[in-house]
């Protein structure tokens, strides 16, 4: 046990556990009643009212108790339904309620008959819950309450500690305005409202404190807790409208999240980023060095999409900031699109579309060509190109690739030794080539003058890697024949007007940057991307980062977790070492990564150590960025 000079005073429903167990007794009682759902929503909001002050409690119970139509036996279920129903940070939390047990009390207006063998659990005992008790009749029947007991009248939670007398400070942890009432009456000092189930605001705007968890209470306090910060202390910007999984992954885990349907330009953005621990972004937002510098708190960019080169890869590295992408998230999407252009502009179907649109009827076969047999030259063989090679093929496909890299080739692709060889023997030339800013212009008048007369030309990678001018002349001239262009090498921040010299030549397909843009791909990236942010956070795990030092760690077994970020300089870890060694700290692993400017060492120690060796590890010349988890 552990003495303070505290008492914590918690409520049980929706506080202690995520219901209202009245509720929960109604649901399991009126389970074969024809209107249990009508009768469920009168005692919810019964409750309400109650809990908020707007009818007398005892009012609140006597109608409750009377729509129950509960009995003895019920509780037995009842306990053992609530017990699935415990808070999860108080459930995560609940060695301190074993080391303060004698500073913890419980003042409910439910019932000790379902409280006692619940917080008993909590190492809280009997005589340190105060609670109403149920009245039965001779057949079981719960036919009421105690009505000498104070907590079933109004303002009872104020009688009751008031009786108790309890020495110290006294803060009360509750969700509801008859929390409040008893620091009101001036016999508490603090007031905490817990909203981890329940957001009441009657009573979080007369909070001293809003709780959003155990561990928001725990941290307040400095008392011992299940982890080292808040997670709701964490404050996540995503950007650019991105799928709302992602907003639902990171609130579940406790973040606090905040979501904008747009990108920002940089002067914004850098207001916007101060205090900002995770930055989410699709590929219009640009993370600029001016951005980093007044990013004051930021861990990690999350990058909703492929590419990165919006983001300073170098800069954010020299910052300690993680970036994590999703590279295959969105890689079926990109291939059915390629697809269904190729046959697309093979058969000139746009072409035909826009005349039955403008009411003529222009039957022909001229310039409309089965895809069967035909070359596909692929630029690009990595995730996207490998899977289109093995889609075109199933539908009759012969497949050529060309990469800057030795990529081994799938099915019977065969690989060509420079881009004029795949330009020369293509009927349709798609490109899948990286965000490399070497890359620009990459297919510009002379490579197109090296492609097949007639040939095709799809782009669904890059803006800039295409030059469209060069690209427009040629399809004018009848050099090509078609093109299907998904990217710009300018694209508008929001939707609205747009120019391209591609605009009114027939047989152009051009789709506004939605290669990648299906449900089942933003879907897909949504769980990704946050995944890898929240085991960042969370545990330190590097995986997948593309520009900082990748490491994957093991769970965390009963340790303490230090991060150490800094610069990849000569003799940094002896230094690390030393601080480690001359407080004398338990090693149980230690784990290290570099790339050419940082390096990652991450060292888990013994939970029991002192704590000034926090502040030595900080010191450490060159240190970038220094994080304890737990």
């Amino acid at each position: 046990m552990v003495a303070t000079n505290r008492k914590y005073v918690f409520d049980f429903d929706s506080t202690l556990t995520r219901v209202e167990a009245l509720d929960v007794l109604a649901e399991m009682t009126l389970k074969d009643k024809s209107n249990r759902e009508e009768i469920v929503n009168q005692i919810q909001e019964i409750t309400n009212l109650g809990i908020d002050g707007d009818i007398s409690f005892t009012e609140s119970l006597e109608r409750r108790i009377k729509l129950l139509n509960a009995h003895q036996d019920d509780l037995g279920p009842l306990v053992e339904e609530l017990r699935h129903k415990i808070s999860r940070s108080i459930e995560a939390n609940k060695e301190f309620f074993e080391k303060f047990s004698d500073d913890i009390y419980v003042i409910s207006c439910g019932f000790k008959e379902f409280i006692v063998p619940i917080v008993e659990e909590y190492n809280i005992p009997s005589d340190r819950v105060y609670a109403n008790t149920f009245a039965f009749d001779e057949q079981g029947n719960i036919v009421g309450f105690d009505e000498k007991n104070v907590l079933s009248q109004h303002n009872g939670k104020i009688a009751c500690l008031r009786e108790m007398n309890l020495d110290g400070e006294v803060q009360v942890i509750g969700d509801g305005y008859s929390d409040y009432v008893m620091k009101e009456a001036g016999i508490a000092d603090k007031f905490f409202a817990y909203t981890e189930n329940v957001h009441r605001e009657k009573a979080a705007s007369k909070a001293d404190f809003i709780t959003p968890n155990l561990d928001e209470f725990l941290f307040v306090n400095d008392l011992p807790r299940n982890i080292s910060y808040p997670k709701n202390r964490i404050k996540i910007l995503l950007l650019e409208n991105v799928h709302p999984a992602a907003l639902e992954n990171l609130s579940r885990d406790g973040f606090s999240v905040e979501l904008v349907k747009h990108s920002l330009p940089e002067e914004e953005l850098i207001e916007k980023i101060k205090g900002v621990h995770v930055l989410g972004i699709r590929s219009k937002t640009q993370v600029t060095r001016r951005v980093l510098d007044a990013a004051d708190k930021l861990l990690v960019v999350g990058a909703f999409c492929i590419g990165t080169t919006q983001i300073d890869l170098e800069y954010a590295s020299k910052k300690g900031v993680a970036v994590f992408n999703a590279p295959y998230s969105n890689t079926r999407s990109v291939v059915e699109l390629a697809i269904g252009e190729i046959i697309m502009l093979m058969r000139s179907v746009f072409a035909r579309s826009s005349e039955i649109h403008k009411g003529q009827w222009q039957k022909t076969a001229q310039g409309s060509r089965e895809v069967r047999g035909k070359n596909l030259g692929i630029v690009g063989y990595g995730n996207i190109g490998k899977q289109l090679s093995i889609l075109a093929e199933a539908i009759g496909m012969r497949v050529y690739y060309y990469d800057v890299e030795d990529k081994l080739s799938l099915g019977n692709a065969k690989k060509c030794n420079s881009l004029e060889d795949l330009l020369n023997v293509s009927d349709v030339v798609t490109l899948h080539i990286d965000d490399n800013k070497a890359n620009r212009n990459f297919l510009g008048a002379r490579e197109i003058n090296q492609m097949r007369d007639g040939a095709m030309l799809i782009n669904l990678s890059r803006g800039f890697v295409v030059d469209i001018d060069a690209l427009a002349n040629a399809l004018k001239s009848g050099k090509l024949a078609g093109a299907a262009i998904d990217v710009y090498p300018e694209e508008p921040r929001s939707n609205g007007e747009f120019y391209t010299a591609l605009q009114g030549i027939p047989n152009v397909i051009l789709t506004p940057h939605v290669g990648g843009s299906t449900e089942e791909a933003q879907r897909d990236i949504a769980d990704f991307v946050p995944n890898k942010i929240m085991e960042y956070i969370n545990s330190g795990n590097s995986v997948d980062a593309v520009n900082f030092p990748n490491i994957r760690l093991p769970k965390q077994q009963k340790a303490h977790r230090f991060l150490h970020i800094h610069k990849n300089v000569p003799g940094i870890m002896a230094k690390i070492n030393e601080v480690l060694a001359k407080y004398e700290l338990n090693i149980v692993g230690q784990y290290l990564s570099t790339n050419s400017d940082v390096g990652y060492v991450i060292t888990d120690v013994n939970k029991e150590y002192n704590k000034d060796v926090i502040k030595a590890l900080k010191k450490v010349e060159n240190t970038i960025k220094f994080r304890v988890l737990y």
